[in-house]
């Protein structure tokens, strides 16, 4: 049996920068550290944090006064950034620097008199966070069949822009279907989908040519995994998103000759090489990895982890 794997795969910067967050912090710090949200959207990450004294809440009434806080790389609204300063809690903000760059523009189009349309899926964290960071008239469409029952006149500014997880031939549907809406608009084409989230859907795209069966690794919560299986299922092969190799069902693997697989952005490269271990043991393959993207990006840590006597900054 052989197995081909995508080229990139698994972490991106940003979960990368997330991650070593919380790890700097708790060295720095000492446990616990309190976490909103998990951290990224994979149940191995969070759980190897917890080991090493990470505390995980969805709300911050559930962190002690004065206990070092970390907002999780999807970002949080307005509300939450004025309730921790109000509790007086230290802030370290993991928030993606290509989510915040989302956040920006909003601002900056209300800023200019827009109405703004996110293009997103209602109650993702990121979602949330960025409606909650643009003061001013937001509106959420997650497809372009929503486009049409817009609340909006088709003469009035508008701008739109998008959760950076989101697959880029939906999100280009829907901003055609704005433009043709609107007659005066503004919005960074695909640009706000991540160079990551791009990445890993242009090689599931090349991938699925090649193989009989895919095997996308990620947890179910997780928007850019969920991408990835459903732009492998729209290439007319059998795809399946799972989170660990305990998921593996051993009639997917009867009858295919050539296994692709990849993984989400916040997925780490133990649990692909646990799924080829598993799919080994039911007899020999030959592994290797497609061409690719090789990424060099690297997002820079906070200021209070990188002074030597800084306390965390709020």
């Amino acid at each position: 049996m052989r197995i081909l794997l995508a080229q990139p795969r698994g972490f991106c910067a940003g979960v990368v920068r997330a991650v070593d967050i919380v790890e700097r912090a708790l060295q720095r710090y000492g446990r616990p550290v309190y976490v909103r949200h998990e951290i990224v959207h994979n149940r191995r990450v969070v759980e190897s944090l917890e080991a090493k004294g990470a505390r995980f809440v969805e709300d911050l009434d559930e962190v002690p006064p004065g206990a070092v806080t970390v907002f999780s790389a999807h970002g949080v609204s307005r509300a939450v950034e004025a309730d921790a300063a109000a509790r007086r809690l230290p802030v370290l903000d993991a928030t993606c620097p290509l989510v915040s760059k989302v956040h920006s523009e909003g601002r900056r189009y209300v800023a200019a008199g827009r109405t703004v349309i996110l293009i997103g899926h209602a109650g993702h964290p990121e979602v949330e966070g960025t409606l909650g960071q643009i003061r001013g008239e937001v509106h959420l469409v997650a497809s372009a069949d929503e486009v049409g029952r817009l609340p909006i006149p088709p003469d009035r500014p508008v701008a739109y822009v998008t959760q950076t997880t989101l697959s880029v031939d939906d999100t280009r549907a829907t901003i055609e279907a704005l433009r043709r809406r609107f007659r005066d608009i503004q919005g960074p084409d695909t640009r706000d989908i991540c160079y990551a989230t791009q990445n890993r859907q242009a090689a599931v795209r090349e991938l699925a040519r090649l193989v009989d069966l895919l095997l996308v690794v990620g947890a179910a919560n997780s928007s850019n995994s969920n991408r990835l299986r459903e732009i492998g299922a729209e290439q007319g092969i059998a795809c399946h998103l799972i989170p660990d190799a305990a998921a593996l069902r051993p009639e997917w693997l009867q009858g295919a000759e050539t296994i692709g697989i990849t993984a989400g952005a916040s997925a780490p490269e133990a649990l692909v090489q646990d799924v080829i271990a598993a799919i080994a043991r039911r007899g020999p393959v030959e592994v290797s990895t497609m061409p690719g993207i090789v990424e060099d990006v690297q997002f820079k840590l906070p200021a209070a982890l990188l002074e030597p006597e800084a306390s965390a900054a709020s």
